[in-house]
């Protein structure tokens, strides 16, 4: 998909604020520095729409992004960083629930993760709480390149069977190197938005 205007529109912390235009969104969870914002950029081809940060934990509010004023990507807080207070954690878990259970227009979520590790218990309690509110997920399984290819099915395996992944979700192997996996991702999102 050909991305001619990007834009972040509100960084939102409470559903008054959402934008009310009615436009298909589509949700970015993963841990603190899994690389989102990367991600993000890798697949609009920006180098820094979403701002990359070296501090993990950055992200402490839910930023909308206006893809060709046809949909939203929605960068939630990032999760499992350690340096947040506890009462600062339930904040954020306060609002991501209040987004996740109540926006009509959330089409899917990208649940970011990364495919050299197993993925952590958060990256499994995340993906049983997108599942609980029936959310349809795709995993995107990040830093491929640092993996040998060989061993791609295997970490690949380890990623589905770790996080249970269901039979109508999409695990697709991504790199923000190479850009493998970008075509995947977003025919895989255009399939929920339908544009």
């Amino acid at each position: 998909m050909k991305v001619t205007n990007a834009e972040i529109v509100i960084s939102a912390v409470s559903q008054k604020q959402y934008p009310n235009d009615q436009l298909p969104e589509v949700a970015l969870a993963g841990r603190s520095n899994v690389g989102k914002s990367s991600f993000v950029n890798k697949l609009i081809h920006r180098k820094n729409l979403a701002r990359t940060s070296s501090k993990p934990g950055k992200t402490q509010t839910l930023n909308f992004y206006k893809i060709n004023e046809a949909f939203y990507f929605v960068d939630v807080p990032g999760y499992g960083y350690a340096k947040v207070s506890k009462k600062e954690r339930e904040k954020w878990g306060g609002m991501m629930e209040e987004y996740f259970e109540t926006r009509d227009t959330l089409k899917a979520v990208l649940l970011i993760t990364d495919i050299r590790h197993e993925p952590t218990k958060d990256d499994v309690q995340m993906y049983a709480f997108l599942k609980h509110f029936e959310l349809p997920v795709i995993v995107i399984a990040t830093k491929l390149d640092k993996v040998p290819k060989g061993k791609h099915a295997k970490h690949l395996k380890r990623t589905k069977q770790t996080l249970q992944v269901a039979p109508e979700d999409t695990v697709i192997p991504f790199s923000t190197e190479t850009g493998q996996g970008k075509d995947e991702s977003w025919s895989a999102i255009r399939s929920y938005i339908k544009i």
